[in-house]
């Protein structure tokens, strides 16, 4: 029993330490409660989660536990949230909860921080001026075009006045009043009407009321359309319309062009289509070159209007393609559709300003044709063929002119019914009924015969 005392002791005290210390540790996981004892301490607790939550009084509580001793074991990693496992609900009434997240510390060794490379932040690059330089750029070039190829077009319109209207030139020496106002020393030569657009008048000359130039030019103060000519290109030309007395003019329907623009010209032209037709070549005598045509009436009128002197001096194949390279077309007739009946039209290519005397045996046909028809004579023969065909044409355009207001009046009355259609189908059922009721009675009133009343003697 001595021996028994002793070790049943020794059990009853070790029992007794570990019912002490698991006491220990049990207590000390309540608030109020301390351990007593820093090695029984669990080292996974975090002590930033035992902090009491903010009070209403600002001041801080000073902790009063002591920070436990640096240990070897490995620390757990810190919660994401923070925990409220030890707040009393019913100590603190009436105190605003802040649940705050702290940013959990990052790893530079997790694999989310090591597949993730961090980007440096880019700068904003330069910002581009490309398109308002090449926009201002644009603008100047448009500028400065507009007033060189405005110079330009001046230019060339002075310098065919200067040619060709001026003192002893060939308008000068055949026409007594030219440009406009009341022809005196200061008044102008040339009516600019655009950029593009010139015109010079001339007057008092027998066998004509007047002639009218127009010069079209191509539009050299468009940047867009000077880019355009480039590709597709045009040439400046020169007009002129040659008003014939009524009696200084027989019966002449001639044109002459080259191939290809006489055929259009037969065909698009009215009084060309109606009276003339494309003549070939004659064989006993000279004519013009192979590249132009001639369109006209007869043969004599042709004959009689390409003279040996023209031939020699510009349609000739020797002079053509020095003098007459210019020509578009050719074109007189007395029965020109348009204000003036009787018309001489004459078309050329206008040369450079500097080369302007290239076209001066073009020019003097202008004076040379209207003194030739306004002397020219049909034969007896070809005037009754002519006569005869412009009869024919009048009852044609009288024939048309009825076909044309017999339309028009069907028009109208297809219109009037129409509409009348149209204001019957908004009326009412009732108004359709009375409508018919008259209409009816109408008839009947109509149908009825008439009977005469006579009184008795």
């Amino acid at each position: 029993m001595s021996m028994a005392n002793p070790t049943l002791f020794a059990l009853l005290c070790i029992l007794s330490l570990f019912l002490l210390a698991f006491f220990v540790h049990a207590d000390s996981h309540f608030e109020g409660f301390e351990a007593e004892d820093d090695d029984l301490e669990d080292s996974s607790i975090d002590p930033a989660s035992l902090r009491s939550p903010p009070l209403s009084d600002p001041t801080p509580l000073s902790d009063p536990t002591p920070e436990p001793p640096a240990s070897d074991l490995p620390k757990s990693p810190p919660a994401a949230t923070t925990t409220f496992d030890f707040w009393d609900d019913e100590e603190f009434e009436g105190v605003p909860i802040e649940h705050t997240t702290p940013d959990p510390p990052s790893d530079p060794k997790s694999p989310e921080n090591a597949t993730a490379p961090q980007t440096p932040p880019t700068a904003n690059p330069p910002r581009s001026f490309t398109v308002e330089i090449v926009c201002g750029s644009f603008l100047v070039m448009f500028a400065v075009n507009y007033f060189t190829g405005k110079r330009e077009n001046e230019n060339i319109a002075l310098s065919w006045a200067a040619q060709f209207a001026a003192k002893d030139s060939t308008f000068e020496k055949n026409f007594s009043l030219l440009g406009i106002g009341d022809g005196g020393d200061d008044a102008p030569l040339l009516l600019k009407e655009g950029q593009t657009t010139f015109k010079f008048y001339a007057s008092g000359r027998r066998y004509c009321q007047g002639l009218l130039a127009t010069l079209e030019l191509k539009s050299r103060h468009d940047l867009i359309a000077r880019m355009y000519n480039m590709v597709v290109p045009c040439r400046d030309e020169i007009a002129f319309e040659v008003y014939m007395n009524d009696d200084a003019m027989d019966h002449v329907v001639f044109a002459m062009a080259k191939k290809k623009a006489a055929k259009a010209m037969h065909k698009d032209v009215r009084d060309l289509q109606r009276f003339a037709s494309l003549l070939s070549p004659p064989t006993a005598r000279k004519w013009v070159v192979d590249d132009l045509a001639v369109i006209s009436e007869s043969k004599e009128v042709a004959a009689d209007l390409v003279t040996d002197a023209v031939i020699d001096q510009v349609f000739g194949d020797k002079a053509f393609e020095k003098f007459g390279k210019g020509l578009i077309s050719l074109h007189f007739s007395d029965q020109h559709p348009g204000i003036h009946k009787k018309v001489l039209l004459f078309k050329f290519v206008l040369p450079a300003a500097k080369n302007m005397a290239d076209m001066t045996r073009l020019v003097a046909l202008v004076p040379y044709y209207i003194d030739l028809i306004g002397r020219y004579k049909l034969s007896s023969q070809a005037r009754s063929k002519t006569e005869a065909a412009r009869q024919k044409a009048a009852l044609e355009a009288q024939k048309e002119l009825r076909n044309a207001q017999q339309e028009a009046v069907q028009r109208r009355k297809a219109e009037k019914k129409k509409m009348m259609e149209e204001a019957e189908a908004k009326l009412s059922a009732e108004s359709i009924r009375k409508k018919e009721a008259k209409e009816r009675t109408r008839q009947m009133k109509k149908a009825m015969p008439r009977m005469k009343m006579a009184r008795g003697a």
